[in-house]
């Protein structure tokens, strides 16, 4: 199957962000060359509320059908957190799509040869702690090359929803984690034990924090 990119620009053919007006051009390579598969002109007005820049998002993930790999100047908020959720690879690049196509298409070849070579690793999962509460630590994971990431590890979980709150213990919050939390019915708390450990308590906005 050809691979395509799918690139946000402007009038002067640049990427640009996707709250600016332009066109989601969708570059597919054939036989060694770009070309232009389809467009769709394009502009995400924040003037507008959740659940229309959420269909506004939608209709832009239908448009792009199986297309999985989006560039922009900035891609942020709810447009980052739709494209996450629905399997897109995201890049953020500054310039002409010719500069950079091939360069991202090279990236994401080795990612997924190299994701085809990990072992097939038990994945950890969190630990109940009391009624409905849990603990997990993704630090090992994120220093570690273990052949898992922490959203194999944790969006799962987090999806079901059986818990009642979920102590994340992370060197890092990671990107995904974050657009989660701002999409969902969870609230969330951070606080930094040291200069590379945080701790994150996730729990239901409908439910109350674990003694």
């Amino acid at each position: 199957m050809p691979k395509e990119i799918a690139v946000h620009v402007g009038e002067n053919g640049e990427t640009t962000s996707l709250n600016e007006k332009g066109t989601i051009i969708v570059y597919q390579k054939r036989q060694g060359k770009w070309n232009v598969s389809r467009a769709k002109d394009f502009y995400l007005d924040q003037g507008l509320g959740l659940k229309d820049l959420r269909r506004q998002m939608e209709d832009v993930i239908s448009f792009l059908s199986d297309c999985r790999i989006f560039v922009g100047l900035s891609i942020v908020g709810v447009p980052y957190f739709a494209l996450e959720k629905a399997g897109f690879s995201v890049w953020e690049f500054e310039g002409k799509p010719v500069e950079f196509l091939d360069y991202i298409l090279a990236q994401e070849e080795t990612r997924a040869e190299q994701e085809s070579q990990k072992p097939n690793n038990v994945v950890p999962s969190p630990v109940e702690t009391s009624a409905g509460c849990y603990k997990l630590s993704l630090k090992e994971i994120q220093e570690n090359n273990l052949g898992v990431t922490s959203k194999q590890v944790l969006l799962p979980f987090l999806r079901k929803g059986k818990f009642y709150s979920l102590e994340v213990i992370c060197s890092h919050l990671p990107p995904w984690l974050e657009a989660e939390l701002m999409s969902g019915n969870l609230t969330s708390s951070v606080e930094k034990i040291s200069s590379n450990e945080l701790r994150v308590i996730i729990a239901k906005k409908c439910c109350y924090e674990c003694h």
